[in-house]
């Protein structure tokens, strides 16, 4: 199978989960900007990975994001190192 690139984000209240969850995705060795990491994921670890993630958390108070992106588009970053090019959008919405 591909891997596709994916973003997964996470907006968990307790601090104990958000530290498991931090923890269970550092293992799976993804990249991390605070409650985002960046990753390249077939959909069979897609679907592992959450499996994983929903043990960890509460739905009724947490929230679990997994977005593809799309394999053709370069990705940008704006960071205090990296500024984008206003020629081009900085953000894809599809």
């Amino acid at each position: 199978m591909k891997r596709r690139p994916a973003v997964i984000a996470y907006d968990i209240v307790c601090n104990r989960r958000r530290r498991r969850v931090f923890r269970c995705l550092q293992k799976w060795s993804l990249d991390a900007q605070y409650s985002v990491f960046e990753c390249k994921l077939t959909h069979k670890e897609a679907e592992e990975l959450f499996l994983q993630l929903v043990e960890l958390i509460d739905s009724h108070e947490d929230s679990l994001l997994l977005g593809w992106l799309d394999n053709e588009r370069k990705t940008l970053a704006l960071t205090q190192s990296a500024r984008p090019s206003f020629l081009h959008p900085a953000c894809y919405l599809g």
